[in-house]
């Protein structure tokens, strides 16, 4: 078993002193190697000295995805190209993407932080894993892949897409663990039952689920659907890619690898650091990057931290799920919204499936939401009173929970389109609306 006793339950004490002695080198680090950081903490005024104990981080300016966009592609490397063995980038959706680079020590560090937080919710080197994220720019798949087999697990790399193969690998290959978004879990059980295969051909046991938000009650759904143990962890393409932090079998927060990343919660107005508990912005400065260092990166994912010991006997604190991102708020008539929330009220209402699209536009210089579901059955569909009454409900319950009337609009089953990585859920016209 993958489990680093006298790391994952070091005291505070102790963490507290590995983290500041990390993080005073790694200023004086980025001062020396990163032009970027150079300039901008000269300006500050920060030099490790400075840093005394670790709320002196304070002095340290935030660093941006803009920052590093501003920087493409290699502008933030702090190594030499002929020390880079890997490079990673993000989608690049909404601009230029993020490049990343990583030294051999750096890809040594995340396959030992992703080895740790599979251990921690029981993965062994009996597992089989089958890793259905896309590889290629993305982190998620290598980066699974390469502390899976750190961990000793025999790992079936079959990406994603062709979902029917999909679910015939894992009955043939007796699949134990699965790796994926967890929209794409939820479609590739519906085809795996619509192909004919029962829970009980499976020997699934565990599902490591990531890079896309995953409430408790999609969460149970995916769990009833494939029979599993569903588990949750974090990590992003900027710090480092998957392994960040993850949850252990008890589920009560995801640990974060505090000997390798310093977070904090801020006010995302204001910037201010939030006493712990606090629900705020998460800020994570990596501690032992080489060829791609940041200080202060605000992710804009909203979360809190808990610092007291787990019952699984590990210290390390615990970040809770995230809970929607401060880019991702949509702000309808003055209420802020977030996806996650819409997601919680669908999840709970009986004869509803967790597919859902939320659609954007303005009228009159005002907002509306409409909120497209799923329904399960679609005999439904041929009772207006039993339709209208289960509408009713959702707009109901949306509206106790957001605070603002919503659209609701019930149609038939596998009509929202299925995606084989992260879901795209919002389907904004507020532009179109107003031309």
């Amino acid at each position: 078993m993958f489990f680093q006793k006298d790391i994952e339950t070091m005291s505070r004490k102790d963490i507290e002193e590995l983290q500041l002695k990390k993080l005073r080198a790694q200023v004086q680090f980025c001062m020396d190697n990163v032009p970027f950081y150079h300039e901008r903490l000269t300006k500050a005024g920060v030099t490790p000295d400075k840093i005394k104990c670790l709320s002196d981080i304070r002095y340290i300016p935030y660093t941006t995805k803009a920052d590093i966009r501003d920087h493409y592609p290699y502008g933030l490397f702090a190594v030499p190209m002929k020390d880079i063995v890997r490079i990673h980038a993000s989608s690049g959706t909404t601009g230029k993407p993020t490049v990343v680079g990583y030294t051999r020590q750096d890809l040594d560090v995340w396959s030992d932080c992703v080895a740790r937080l599979c251990a921690a919710v029981g993965v062994n080197d009996n597992d089989i894993a089958q890793i259905s994220f896309g590889y290629g720019l993305f982190t998620g798949a290598l980066g699974l892949h390469y502390g899976l087999e750190k961990l000793g697990c025999a790992v079936i790399p079959i990406s994603s897409g062709n979902t029917k193969k999909q679910a015939m690998i894992l009955k043939d290959f007796g699949t134990t663990v699965l790796i994926s978004t967890p929209s794409y879990a939820m479609y590739m059980s519906e085809v795996a039952h619509e192909c004919g295969i029962s829970n009980e051909e499976l020997k699934l046991r565990i599902g490591l689920f990531g890079s896309e938000g995953c409430t408790d009650a999609l969460r149970d759904k995916i769990e009833q659907g494939f029979g599993l143990f569903s588990t949750d962890n974090y990590g992003m393409s900027e710090l480092q890619g998957p392994g960040v932090s993850g949850e252990c079998e008890y589920r009560c927060g995801l640990h974060f690898a505090e000997d390798h990343f310093l977070p904090e919660v801020i006010d995302s107005e204001t910037g201010e650091v939030l006493p712990p508990g606090e629900k705020g912005e998460l800020v994570v400065t990596p501690l032992s990057r080489q060829g791609f260092p940041l200080l202060r990166y605000r992710t804009k994912d909203i979360t809190r931290l808990h610092y007291e010991k787990c019952r699984c006997g590990r210290t390390h604190v615990r970040m809770e799920k995230v809970q929607g991102r401060s880019d991702d708020m949509l702000k309808i008539r003055g209420v802020n919204v977030f996806p996650s929330q819409i997601e919680s009220v669908m999840a709970n209402i009986e004869g509803i499936s967790p597919h859902y699209e939320l659609i954007l536009t303005r009228k009159n210089y005002t907002d509306y939401l409409e909120v497209r579901i799923e329904i399960i059955d679609e005999h439904l569909l041929e009772s207006f009173a039993d339709l209208e009454r289960l509408q009713k409900k959702a707009v109901d319950q949306l509206k106790t929970v957001l605070g603002i009337q919503a659209k609701v609009t019930l149609v038939a089953p596998r009509t929202i389109q299925r995606y084989e990585g992260k879901a795209k859920r919002i389907i904004d016209k507020r532009q179109e609306s107003e031309a």
